[in-house]
Order: structure tokens, then C-alpha cells, then sequence
């Protein structure tokens, strides 16, 4: 393997220039040569790919977003479009691909995949979403974002003795509701993975209320439904003075946590290493605090699943 090529799909998340740099870097401490994929897929369409040395990547770790930038592409689903994609990566003289992103890039690796080009894929996502790993990229990151949003409304909450809503992002997944619950204290937590009874949670206002507490804090997952409809329906049932906030895309930004940026560097370090072992088609996650890979085709076939375990505590110690 000479030459391989770096690209990032989908939601930006926290962490990813981490993970270029460690691609970049590791390879040309292997004297192989790297070239950065701009705007994703649809970069890779167009062509606009172009050499990276150690100076380009200078100065990124600690910045969120991407480097390299990202963009939706409807058309790399589709055949032309992914030919149009190994054309441009066989004129570079590109062999091998790291792709960087959450389910929808990983899609596009397997077909890249399929189609007899050697691409490794790395979990980058907020949501937490991705089969094959404990972690992803981002994760992290963005719990910290939405604990310290919701200490600050803890704050208001109390003064004001209101109810809150917070929405969260996770499109599908509940990860990042269950982690920032629990460890901000919410009193109520609702995913998507598990259903949820509006009487349970009145109850649960009810018996705060029967008790003294002052403030009620309730992190609804984005892939649940919508907080304000969720929201409108507790508050007429409590009768309580109900606030609703919609976090968004805050959650994607800011400079990645410590953890973030060493997982960033062992996976992209380990994608490197897989491609000059010849192996392509798989990607890479941490499992129990340890860096594994499997073949991108069967960690598609599974499905994300909730650590239940969190959710149970987080009803027994939040009431």
C-alpha cells in the first residue's frame, strides 16, 4: 500500500480531525503517501481530492468539525455514482480508503467495498449508533455539551420551580438521552429503545411535588417523538409550569474531551495499520477499552443496541 485517501461522510462530529490527523500521520510514519477527500462522497464524485503532508494536519486536534468537510450525496447510492467514486480514486493512484463517519458513510464503504475497493470505516458520530463498537467518535464530546446545557437549566428550573423538556439528538438512538440523563440526574428519561407511559411520568412530577422538590428535568431522545407535543400533553395533566428546550446542533460542535481524541487517534491509527496488512472491507470500534475490527458486512447486518442495564439504574437513583 503506497497511497491511500481520507474522507468524512455525514453529521460532523467532535473529534473527527483527531482521527484525520492520526490517518495522516500514521501512514506517512510508514512512508505512505495520503490524500485528503474533500466534501465526502460527492468529493470523491468530482475529484476534489488533494495531497496531505504533516503540516496539514497541524493544529487540528483540538478543533471540532472536519477538516475536510462533509456533504449529503444521493447519488453515490446509486451504481453510477459509486463507479463514478473508484474512477477518481484509481486516477489518483489511491488504494485503499478510510471513511470516517456514522451508518450512512459506513454504507457507502461496504459498497465501495463490494465492488472490490479496500475501504476501512471508523466510527464518527455523536449518536452512538454504530454496530461494533462501545463508542464512537463524537460521543463523548457531545455528552459533555448536553450535561453542562442541562446543569445551566437545572439552575432556572429550580428558581423558577419548573418542569423542563430537554430534546436531544440521537436521531434513532437513545445513547446520548440515557448517558446525559443519568449523569445530570434527570429525573425522566425517554428513549426511543424503550416505550414510555405519560402516567408514569405525571406520577412522577406528582410525587417530586408531594415531597418538596422544587424542579422536575425530563431528557426526551429526538427519535422518541416531538418534546413539545410530549411536553403540551405532561403539562396538561400536572398542571404544571412546563419549559421546553430543544438543544440541536450545539450538540455537534466544540473542541473533542480527552477521551475523544485518544479514541480518535487508536482508530485511525488501526485503520492504517489494517490497510498495509492488506485487509480491507472492515471496520474498526473499541470493545472494553480495546481496538478490534470486523468485517464491515457483518457489523452491518447487526443492529445498535441500548445498554438496558444504565437505563434500569437511571430509574432507580432519578425520582
Amino acid at each position: 500500500m503506497q497511497r491511500i485517501g481520507v474522507l468524512t461522510s455525514g453529521g460532523d462530529s467532535p473529534g473527527m480531525n483527531a482521527c484525520i490527523r492520526a490517518v495522516v500521520r500514521k501512514a506517512i510514519y510508514h512512508n505512505i503517501e495520503v490524500y485528503g477527500v474533500y466534501h465526502g462522497y460527492q468529493g470523491l464524485i468530482s475529484g476534489n481530492i488533494e495531497p496531505l503532508n504533516v503540516g496539514s494536519v497541524a493544529d487540528i486536534v483540538h478543533r471540532g468539525g472536519t477538516m475536510l468537510y462533509t456533504a449529503r450525496c444521493p447519488e453515490f447510492k446509486t451504481d453510477e455514482g459509486q463507479e463514478k467514486g473508484i474512477a477518481q480514486l484509481k486516477r489518483f493512484g489511491i488504494e485503499g480508503l478510510v471513511v470516517i463517519g456514522g451508518d450512512g458513510s459506513y454504507q457507502g464503504a461496504k459498497k465501495l467495498t463490494e465492488k472490490g475497493f479496500p475501504c476501512i470505516g471508523l466510527p464518527g458520530t455523536i449518536d452512538n449508533d454504530i454496530p461494533g463498537t462501545d463508542f464512537t467518535i463524537g460521543f463523548d464530546t457531545a455528552l459533555n455539551t448536553v450535561v453542562q446545557a442541562i446543569d445551566k437549566i437545572r439552575d432556572t428550573a429550580t428558581s423558577h420551580e419548573r418542569v423542563f423538556a430537554i430534546e436531544v439528538m440521537g436521531r434513532n438512538a437513545g445513547d446520548i438521552a440515557l448517558w446525559s440523563g443519568i449523569a445530570a440526574g434527570a429525573e425522566t428519561i425517554l428513549i426511543p429503545e424503550d416505550g414510555y407511559d405519560i402516567n408514569d411520568i405525571v406520577n412522577k412530577i406528582q410525587r417530586g411535588i408531594n415531597r418538596g422538590k422544587k424542579h422536575h428535568i425530563m431528557v426526551i431522545a429526538e427519535g422518541v417523538g416531538n418534546a413539545d407535543e410530549i411536553a403540551a400533553r405532561v403539562k396538561e395533566l400536572t398542571k404544571s409550569d412546563l419549559r421546553v428546550s430543544v438543544l440541536g446542533h450545539i450538540q455537534r460542535g466544540g473542541s473533542p474531551t480527552v477521551a475523544d481524541r485518544v479514541l480518535a487517534a487508536r482508530l485511525g491509527a488501526r485503520a492504517v495499520e489494517l490497510l498495509m496488512e492488506g485487509k480491507g472491507g472492515r471496520c474498526v470500534g473499541i470493545l472494553n477499552n480495546k481496538v478490534v475490527d470486523e468485517d464491515i458486512l457483518v457489523a452491518l447486518s447487526n443492529k445498535h443496541k441500548i445498554d438496558h442495564s444504565i437505563f434500569k439504574l437511571a430509574s432507580e437513583i432519578s425520582f
